[in-house]
């Protein structure tokens, strides 16, 4: 899907063709002026937000509030400054999971979401993207499965989930009753986010299991994208192509994307490898042999439905020295810019 900054706020874009598919990177932490001049340095054109709660950092945006319209514009105005352009943000100010399962006052929580999408309408950053894994972010039993010259990937094996540590309860609930739930969401913030300009991003969940911990996980494959979609059709409503989470399906990638890009259904695209489906599989670096598809072939792919959003790097493995963030940090996302960049430069 193609998705313009183009608007009457006061912030100037910088002045990249927003009509190419292109590269970016992304943030949990904070996007300090440290960060920004990295992002201009590896030569990305864009970068995203993804708040997450995570213990030894602040998020990129405070969650459980609606962020404003002020400190958006800020942030969109100091990327600007640094040469680049703030194409999104990747998660709610509330976890889609939190709202369904009724941690709180649903309705409250379903303001916050409409208040924060009309804020970002209004200081013309106009992709949101959500996940569909619990609040507590993707599941994993292991972060040290070792790859590459020793470096340390995740790695799941529904064998091993009795050793997850998480904060969540056990649930009992049913996926009928999730689906209804979602129904409700989705009626109230595709029209806000039509209204506001600000187009929506629906994440797999990761990983593609049925049910995790009584938790029934509604976007695990193919058919029930295609249902997510349907409920409440919109341009302002897409996917965001975890190329990673749909590689833990088993799923023909060119072919979703041949699907989907068809109807211009996504928005932007995550890039990871795994070795392996669900119920078991790790992560591996983006051009690992052993992975499960040829990341040039899902390229070009993109390329074919003339996709126009950013690639930028998803989890990545934890290299040698260093320890700060368990799904991989600088180095790792590096190599995968440079990587993507010459891919799409050989295209």
């Amino acid at each position: 899907m193609a998705v313009t900054t183009d608007d009457e706020s006061s912030t100037e874009d910088v002045q990249t063709d927003p009509g190419a598919m292109r590269v970016a990177i992304g943030t949990y932490k904070p996007a300090t002026d440290d960060f920004l001049r990295f992002a201009a340095q590896l030569g990305v054109d864009d970068v995203l937000l993804t708040p997450h709660r995570h213990d030894g950092f602040d998020s990129a945006l405070p969650l459980g509030e609606a962020w404003s319209e002020e400190r958006l514009v800020e942030l969109r105005s100091r990327a600007n400054d640094a040469g680049i352009r703030l194409y999104g943000v990747e998660k709610m100010p509330i976890p889609l999971y939190e709202i369904l399962l009724n941690d709180g006052d649903r309705q409250a929580q379903i303001d916050v979401i409409a208040e924060t999408i009309r804020n970002m309408g209004a200081a013309g950053v106009h992709v949101l993207g959500y996940s569909g894994h619990p609040p507590d972010g993707a599941v994993r039993t292991t972060r040290e499965h070792p790859i590459r010259g020793g470096a340390k990937a995740s790695a799941f094996d529904i064998d091993d989930i009795e050793t997850v540590s998480r904060s969540e309860p056990q649930r009992d609930i049913t996926e009928a009753e999730m689906w209804e739930r979602y129904e409700e969401f989705l009626h109230e913030v595709v029209p806000v986010a039509e209204e506001a300009g600000v187009t929506l991003g629906v994440h797999p969940s990761d990983p593609p299991v049925e049910e995790l911990f009584g938790i029934p996980l509604l976007f695990r494959n193919f058919e029930n994208f295609q249902r997510a979609l349907d409920i409440h059709p919109s341009d302002n409503h897409s996917l965001k192509l975890g190329i990673g989470c749909w590689s833990e399906m088993g799923e023909d990638l060119p072919e979703v994307i041949r699907h989907f890009g068809a109807t211009n259904d996504i928005v932007y695209a995550h890039f990871r490898d795994v070795v392996g489906t669900v119920p078991r599989f790790h992560e591996t670096f983006v051009d690992d042999e052993a992975g499960n598809f040829d990341e040039y072939e899902v390229l070009c792919a993109l390329d074919e439905v003339g996709f126009t959003g950013v690639m930028t790097p998803d989890h990545v493995p934890l290299m040698e020295g260093e320890t700060d963030w368990e799904f991989g940090s600088t180095l790792g996302r590096s190599y995968t810019v440079g990587y993507l960049k010459g891919m799409l430069k050989s295209l």
